[in-house]
This record gives structure tokens, C-alpha cells and sequence, in this order.
């Protein structure tokens, strides 16, 4: 399976790179750095009362795919990078010194997308379409294998699905008290 997952980030190397992408990939990761992207709309959407409930269920997701990805399963897996198995691959970015599985910047940026899917809320299509930058960015980086990618994605949908129930739980608690 490794080989397979060389051969296909070696093919992105081979045949995506370009100096356009060379400027835009590290640009594109840099904004998913500890989910800085998400944890700001976030906030955004947490000061607008209109949608302060999806803005609680893309924090309350993030929180928890932090908790997953970070400090259990990165530990638990312990998996080298990409960039250490093959060195010969010049890095555009400062070489992550965590562990590879999962992706944290994919399962951020999927967490914050089904947060806002499962509210209800229209910017999931475009934050979609960022997240799914973001996460082929790491591919693209030559920082994350694509399994690494597509457990990101597993988890940050089940991260954000949760935030979402946790939500609308803490919402009605919130409410009964009143």
C-alpha cells in the first residue's frame, strides 16, 4: 500500500507542479495552519446571532477532531511522513514535525464543512471547495500520504457531525433552563 500511495504522490510531483502551484500550495496550507481558517469563521458566525449555531457547531467540531487527530490517533498510528520516506523530494514548507495519520489540516477543514452542512448553512458549497483545496494541498506538499488525506476527511466528517449534536443538545439545554 505505501508504494502505491509513493507512486501516486510522486505522479502529482511529476505531473502538477508548477511555479503558479508552487505559490499557491504553501499559501493554501499556510490558512488551514491549526485550522486558523476555520477557527476564525467560526467566530465570524458565533457574533452574528443568525448563525451563532452553526458557528458553536464548527468550533464544538474542530475541538473534537483536535482531540482525535492530535492527541490520540497521530500518537497512536505513528506514522512518518512522506517527505522522510522519500527525502529526495524538495519541500516548499517547513517539514511538519508531527506525525502523518490522519491529516489534521483535512480533518479541520472537513469538520468545520459538515458542521456547516448539517446546520443548514449555504457557505458549506464554497468552504467545501477550500477544504478540499487544503487537503490536496498536503498531498501536493508531499506532507501526507492520500489515506492520510482520506481519514481527514472520515474524521472531520464525523468531528463535525457530533459538533453539530452537541450543538443543538447544548442549544435545547440552554433553553429548558430559561
Amino acid at each position: 500500500m505505501l508504494s502505491f500511495e509513493l507512486t501516486i504522490l510522486d505522479w502529482i510531483q511529476a505531473n502538477l507542479r508548477t511555479p503558479i502551484m508552487d505559490l499557491l500550495m504553501p499559501a493554501i496550507t499556510t490558512l488551514g495552519n491549526s485550522g486558523l481558517i476555520w477557527i476564525i469563521l467560526a467566530g465570524i458566525l458565533i457574533l452574528m446571532p443568525k448563525y451563532r449555531k452553526a458557528g458553536v457547531a464548527v468550533m464544538v467540531g474542530l475541538v473534537l477532531e483536535v482531540i482525535c487527530c492530535n492527541l490520540v490517533l497521530k500518537p497512536l498510528v505513528a506514522r512518518i511522513r512522506p517527505c522522510d520516506v522519500n527525502t529526495a523530494v524538495q519541500l516548499l514548507i517547513t517539514r511538519p514535525d508531527d506525525f502523518s495519520f490522519p491529516s489534521g489540516h483535512t480533518g479541520a477543514s472537513f469538520a468545520a464543512v459538515s458542521a456547516l452542512y448539517f446546520n443548514r448553512n449555504r457557505i458549506w458549497i464554497p468552504a467545501l471547495m477550500f477544504a478540499a483545496l487544503i487537503a490536496f494541498s498536503r498531498m501536493y506538499l508531499y506532507v501526507h500520504y492520500p489515506t492520510d488525506i482520506l481519514a481527514g476527511i472520515i474524521l472531520g466528517i464525523m468531528a463535525g457531525w457530533a459538533g453539530s449534536l452537541l450543538s443543538i443538545y447544548a442549544e435545547r439545554k440552554l433553553h429548558c433552563r430559561q
